[in-house]
């Protein structure tokens, strides 16, 4: 049986698993349930940001990230069950952009399943990424888990419809991660009714897992880290025993619990976003078990993003961060404290002077 709080060690010594991304072979890691047929990984990748500048001709680094990533997840062994992909796959949603990216993800083996990023959606209003994709929230059945994608960047019908004289404006001003034009997001009430009547035929004891890309939490307004509706999502989450929220979004690696709600963040491909200052002007929003990372080296432009696979163990997630050139890190449920846990990380972090990180 694989521990229900395992160390670093224990995964890589159980697994055979490397130390760094980049060394090939690279083993996944699965979790056990009672019943070994249940047990399962999905890979998760996001935020590649896919930016054209002209023609055909896009922004390299980018587009390195994303394909590394799915280079790396198709030599998983055993294969993950599925592959998501977190959102802003494009940089201003144009269809090039969404093109070039959907053909980088075509190489991945196996199911593809995708979430919507606000990069995604606010030129066309997520029109061309839905022909693309499908559903922009929707769920499934898998293993005893029920899965649910909601769409969590939708906002005000008057800032969508009614501010912008062209839709390229629109796009641009919520591409902006600081922009006092921006406007904060939301699921919103036709999805949250949506939701209510979806889980009405699961079952309480049900493991949830819940794709979202921004977090359905209250994090830091200043840069759209934030879900205006995020406790009227909870609470429809509240009365289930296990429930996990993974989001993208905040190109940095978060973790948090309330209630019965365990949220976890994913790294982008793209570029990794350091943990804002005022994070300690707002500690009631502040994820509680989040401990700054080693942020982006500029002489190493992969230095702190990376990809993901994610071990389910009877309803719970643990996190696999692969980070290109930085050390991999693990976050996993620790059932004894009820919570998400990052237990070497969060050792060391203990000796470490604070940082400035601009």
């Amino acid at each position: 049986m694989t521990p229900e709080n395992p160390t670093r060690r224990d995964f890589l010594k159980g697994a055979g698993a490397v130390a760094a991304a980049s060394l090939l072979p690279i083993t996944s890691i699965e979790l056990a349930f009672a019943d070994p047929g249940q047990n399962f990984t999905f890979a998760y990748i996001s935020d590649a940001h896919i930016q054209q500048i002209a023609g055909a001709k896009f922004v390299n680094n980018w587009d390195r990230g994303l394909i590394r990533a799915v280079a790396e997840a198709n030599l998983l062994t055993p294969k993950p069950d599925f592959v998501m992909f977190g959102g802003d796959l494009a940089q201003l949603g144009k269809k090039e952009e969404l093109d070039h990216g959907a053909e980088m993800l075509a190489k991945l083996d196996g199911k593809l399943r995708c979430v919507m990023g606000e990069h995604d959606y606010y030129l066309d209003l997520g029109e061309y990424w839905s022909k693309l994709f499908g559903p922009q929230h929707h769920s499934w059945d898998h293993k005893g888990v029920h899965f649910i994608v909601l769409n969590s960047i939708l906002t005000h019908d008057d800032w969508t419809f009614n501010r912008w004289p062209t839709a390229v404006q629109r796009m641009n001003e919520m591409a902006g991660l600081d922009n006092p034009n921006g406007s904060p997001f939301m699921v919103g009430e036709k999805q949250r009714e949506w939701l209510k009547k979806d889980l009405e035929g699961v079952k309480k004891e049900t493991p949830i897992v819940l794709f979202s890309h921004s977090p359905i939490q209250k994090i830091y307004k200043g840069w759209n880290f934030w879900t205006d509706d995020a406790e009227e999502v909870q609470a429809l989450l509240q009365p289930f025993d296990s429930v996990n929220v993974v989001y993208g979004h905040v190109h940095q690696i978060q973790y948090n619990q309330i209630g019965n709600i365990a949220f976890n963040a994913v790294m982008a491909t793209a570029w990794p976003w350091p943990y804002p200052q005022s994070y300690t002007q707002a500690e009631s929003l502040l994820p509680k078990l989040t401990v700054p990372m080693n942020r982006a080296d500029p002489f190493f432009e992969r230095d702190a993003t990376g990809w993901q696979f994610i071990g389910v163990d009877t309803g719970r997630v643990a996190m696999h961060y692969r980070l290109s050139n930085n050390t991999d890190r693990i976050v996993a449920f620790n059932r004894a404290k009820g919570c998400p846990e990052d237990t070497v990380y969060q050792d060391q972090a203990a000796q470490i002077p604070p940082q400035n990180h601009y």
